[in-house]
């Protein structure tokens, strides 16, 4: 790359007038909110990205600016299951298009297929990474099959002492059957 990016403090119409890929990696620690979410980080925990930007001619008007970001991360998670941790891959592949302002974002958001974002002077690309992978991740993570017994599990006692009590609504189905 011909120029010194920043991915913190972003030039992305220079970054678009490059024409570049630019390729990082990024430990998983640098990115807070995600760390936060994780179980148990290793230190070399990281995430590979890449971001290009270009510019697309309109009719009419000056170029438009547009992002492509993709990452792939490791996220160790806890599995919702057996309470362990759980490696959870996650991707990242969105296309953004960069607008004047928030008034022309929101009014073109319903027909556009791609993300709508304000063009900013300086831009934060590891933000906008950090908050694709948190929107990556699973509602519930789980292993397909987990390796330690689940906390509450047949032979369990809590579980045994929960199907020893009789039903309350056992009642009302024999007076439903008579």
């Amino acid at each position: 790359m011909s120029i010194n990016f920043q991915p913190q403090r972003l030039n992305l119409q220079a970054l678009a007038q490059d024409g570049q890929p630019w390729s990082e990696v990024t430990p998983l620690s640098d990115l807070q909110r995600l760390s936060d979410e994780a179980q148990g980080l290793a230190p070399d925990a990281a995430v590979q990205w890449q971001a290009r930007a270009e510019l697309r001619p309109q009719n009419g008007a000056e170029d438009q600016v547009w992002l492509h970001l993709s990452a792939q991360a490791s996220v160790p998670l806890t599995c919702q299951r057996c309470m362990a941790a759980v490696s959870t891959p996650l991707e990242v592949d969105q296309w953004y298009r960069f607008v004047e302002s928030e008034e022309v974002a929101m009014a073109e958001d319903d027909e556009a297929e791609e993300d709508l974002l304000v063009m900013v002077p300086q831009f934060d690309l590891l933000a906008l990474l950090e908050d694709e992978l948190l929107m990556a991740l699973p509602l519930v993570p789980m292993h397909e099959t987990c390796p330690v017994t689940p906390v509450f599990s047949a032979g369990d006692p809590a579980v045994e002492a929960a199907e020893a009590k009789p039903n309350p609504f056992a009642v009302l189905g024999q007076l439903k059957k008579n």
